[in-house]
């Protein structure tokens, strides 16, 4: 292979990637765009460090409940099925979010379940999104793919928070998930037209639990994944 081919940018020669990279960099900044929305929108709704705290958790409790559970889901289900489920749950759950807030009729209560029901998908979507990374570029292009996935998250993590901040200034939390909601269209166009082709194994399938168990099984032997998640 040349060195083109195996460069830092070479996982953009291929077209599913490239398209499922730009999308959900799109939405990763409407999901910082939706946790600063939130954020401010329950300082309006009940201004209580309490309560303004418990948003995060919302969003958060669910990929610290689902982490094992997702992954088993991803290793024993289609991934490109799994990815479309969580991308438009998360959708449908912003979608509502952005409803009831520009109708005025978002409570402290639903604001969290709604952002419940948003980490939800995020739980489901990170391991699978993950897992799929070989199936997209070649052996040689991972490497390059998982740094050009860190990259996205990055850029989202430093340009979501502040057009967000420029949305709810110009048209109030509604807009920052009305925006939200409507980043995820390119993901779940990608995933739909995505001719993922079929696994073939001669082993029988993988169950749900078993899969869980394995999970935890080889986290109690990798003394190495362990130091990580300490």
């Amino acid at each position: 292979e040349t060195l083109e081919a195996t460069g830092a940018w070479a996982p953009f020669r291929e077209p599913v990637f490239r398209a499922l990279w730009i999308a959900t960099l799109v939405s990763m900044v409407g999901s910082w765009m939706q946790d600063v929305g939130a954020a401010w929108l329950m300082t309006l709704l009940a201004p209580s460090p309490i309560m303004v705290a418990l948003v995060q958790s919302a969003w958060s409790m669910p990929i610290f409940l689902l982490a094992i559970p997702a992954g088993a889901l991803a290793d024993v289900v289609d991934r490109r099925r799994l990815l479309l489920v969580a991308q438009s749950w998360m959708m449908g759950a912003s979608a509502v979010l952005a409803a009831a807030t520009l109708m005025g009729a978002v409570t402290p209560v639903v604001l969290l379940l709604l952002t419940f029901m948003l980490g939800i998908g995020s739980a489901l979507t990170a391991p699978a999104w993950q897992a799929i990374v070989p199936e997209l570029v070649s052996k040689s292009q991972i490497a390059p793919a998982v740094a050009l996935n860190a990259v996205a998250i990055n850029a989202a993590r430093a340009v979501g928070p502040a057009l967000g901040g420029l949305l709810i200034a110009a048209g109030g939390p509604g807009l920052a998930f009305l925006v939200n909601t409507v980043s995820f269209v390119g993901v779940v166009l990608v995933l739909y037209h995505w001719q993922r082709p079929p696994s073939e194994s001669i082993l029988p399938a993988e169950r749900f639990l078993a899969a869980m168990r394995g999970g935890v099984r080889y986290l109690r032997h990798a003394p190495a994944l362990q130091a990580i998640l300490v």
